[in-house]
């Protein structure tokens, strides 16, 4: 089988995870270039050590390699602002661009979800670490019985939140509550993100809440979020329920309606509650910075089907 040439803009944590595993892991996958700005980043030195192309001179450097016009996908592992202008210069080569930031220029995509619906699209998006851990389960319940509203808590180390992660926090909220919406099919969602400073630093933990109705649909629901986090531990191993899934009632005196998207239809009865973990595959970084190996193994995943 010959292998899709792909590129990674980006030498820092999540772009240098991603690129070994395209070495390690793909089977129809091949490192063509690791492009950076900094000529001293750890992930350009590893690359030519490695015997991946590389250049320093970010977008620009990319397009005047001798193997530019082979490449046929393009990683994206910068920060929102640096994607939006990187799209821009790369528009007239035709590449397929998968972009790990949450600029969110192209449709979402969770793999475990919506793999197949944009196959076409020319620049898809992986929405944020959050949203590829807890989208799945919202997406879950929401195949069984509507959801009124969900939240969703990350709490990933501190250590493994680089300037790249930091720089868009603010579009990681506004990014992962909009796809909670478009790709979970929640009424309302809201995303919240927690950069825990704990020594030693803590294995990546993500919280799901979600209102619902029907009573009777609680073993399916529970069904169904068991099933879907099969589905996401196939391409991220270090994915699973930390304990069972609870579905308990809302109290009388509780103001879920300040929560909800409008007064319209069955008030919510019931709150589901998914406690999960995500330890990464330690390619790169250790095994508690799972917030980046969720988002580089749904990357991959894409890329593969693409």
């Amino acid at each position: 089988m010959t292998r899709k040439k792909v590129a990674v803009i980006g030498s820092g944590n999540i772009g240098t995870d991603l690129m070994i595993k395209v070495l390690r892991r793909s089977a129809v996958l091949e490192m063509a270039a690791m492009v950076g700005i900094d000529p001293d980043s750890d992930g350009l030195a590893r690359a030519a050590r490695l015997g991946v192309p590389t250049t320093a001179k970010g977008v620009d450097g990319l397009i005047a390699l001798p193997g530019f016009a082979d490449i046929a996908v393009v990683f994206d592992a910068t920060s929102a602002a640096a994607h939006r202008a990187n799209a821009a210069r790369l528009a007239p080569y035709g590449k397929t661009l998968i972009d790990l930031t949450p600029a969110a220029i192209g449709p979402y995509v969770v793999p475990a979800v919506n793999l197949e619906e944009h196959l076409g699209a020319g620049n898809v998006n992986m929405v944020t670490c959050g949203g590829q851990a807890t989208i799945p389960i919202v997406a879950a319940i929401s195949r069984i019985t509507p959801v009124a509203y969900a939240e969703i808590v990350a709490s990933i180390a501190s250590r493994s939140a680089g300037p790249g992660t930091r720089a868009n926090i603010d579009e990681f909220t506004e990014t992962t509550a909009h796809a909670i919406e478009t790709v979970g099919g929640a009424r309302r969602g809201k995303a919240i993100i927690v950069l825990n400073p704990a020594e030693p630093p803590l294995i990546m933990r993500d919280t799901v809440h979600a209102l619902i109705g029907e009573p009777s649909t609680h073993d399916a629901v529970r069904e169904s979020i068991e099933r879907m986090v099969a589905s996401v531990a196939e391409y991220v191993p270090g994915y699973r329920l930390k304990q069972p899934v609870q579905i308990t009632a809302v109290p009388p005196d509780q103001p879920v309606a300040t929560l909800l998207a409008d007064s319209s239809g069955i008030p919510p009865t019931h709150q589901v509650s998914v406690f999960l973990e995500v330890e990464g595959a330690a390619h790169y970084l250790p095994a508690y910075a799972g917030n980046l190996d969720i988002m580089t193994s749904a990357a991959l995943r894409m890329a593969e089907r693409v």
